[in-house]
């Protein structure tokens, strides 16, 4: 129903939003310690945002805001670029803090967006994601949306398309100088059934985004997970430094079954419908 459908809305746009979302690198931090969705604890799960992005894909798919499709996309490549082995698996988390301070990677003072940005950029830039001398996590600023970008567009006399292809720039920009910064650390074991659950997530995402490196990454999975963590025809639960071990559980068998079948569906290769139905 429309009643339903707004509620669904609602909370999505306040998560993407809000500071529990990567504003400039995608991807969901674990959870919000406020109601507002500011103040995250900055952990990153793989299974989180396999199940985050298949909601922002299915709402898109409804409504046909491309604003969806852009969260969808930008925790998927989030995924890819960050948390994606060289054989293809999906690594389990990417840690909260860096050189011992939780967050510290992701915020920002107004000063150091004023030494990347031109003066006009800075402006826009800090009036759209609320950035402030004050801050608002410990001096410093969690970046996240509390204005339609239309409002903050008349406030510095532009457009709003105008406004909008300035900000899509700057992340960019701050995006760059970010990846200078020391990352947080990954907990590089892979998991059959969170593997599972973003094997989905991917081929649905390849099939409906009509994105064939969605597919080619979830082939390479799905690949990697039945070459590496299936002996004999037992799955097994994890995987680190080229050593799988510990029988699978029953999940294990039903989200990598699942993943294979979403895979099947958006490639039409039935060796994963045969191997689905193996397991």
């Amino acid at each position: 129903s429309p009643e339903e459908l707004e509620i669904v809305e609602t909370s999505l746009q306040r998560m993407a939003n809000g500071g529990i979302y990567d504003q400039l690198g995608g991807g969901f931090h674990r959870y919000s310690v406020d109601a507002e969705w500011l103040v995250p604890h900055f952990e990153k799960m793989l299974y989180d945002n396999a199940l985050l992005s298949r909601v922002y894909l299915h709402t898109y798919l409804v409504t046909g805001n491309s604003y969806y499709r852009r969260i969808v996309e930008e925790t998927l490549d989030y995924v890819v670029r960050e948390m994606t082995s060289p054989e293809g698996g999906f690594y389990s988390t990417q840690d909260a803090d860096s050189e011992g301070e939780e967050g510290k990677f992701f915020v920002w003072m107004p000063a150091e967006i004023e030494a990347v940005l031109a003066p006009e950029d800075a402006a826009l830039f800090m009036q759209y994601y609320d950035v402030t001398q004050k801050g608002n996590f410990e001096g410093k600023n969690i970046l996240h949306v509390t204005r339609d970008v239309e409002e903050v567009a008349r406030e510095v006399k532009l457009t709003q398309e105008k406004a909008e292809d300035a900000l899509q720039q700057d992340r960019a920009e701050l995006f760059r100088v970010r990846e200078q910064r020391v990352k947080p650390g990954r907990d590089e074991k892979i998991l059959t059934s969170w593997n599972g659950l973003m094997l989905r997530s991917f081929a649905e995402a390849a099939r409906y985004l009509k994105r064939d490196d969605y597919l080619q990454v979830a082939s390479k999975n799905a690949e990697f997970l039945l070459r590496e963590l299936r002996v004999e025809g037992r799955l097994l639960r994890t995987y680190k430094d080229g050593r799988a071990r510990l029988n699978g559980y029953l999940e294990d068998y039903a989200f990598l079954a699942d993943g294979l079948l979403a895979l099947y569906e958006a490639s039409f290769e039935t060796r994963w419908f045969t191997e689905a139905r193996q397991l």
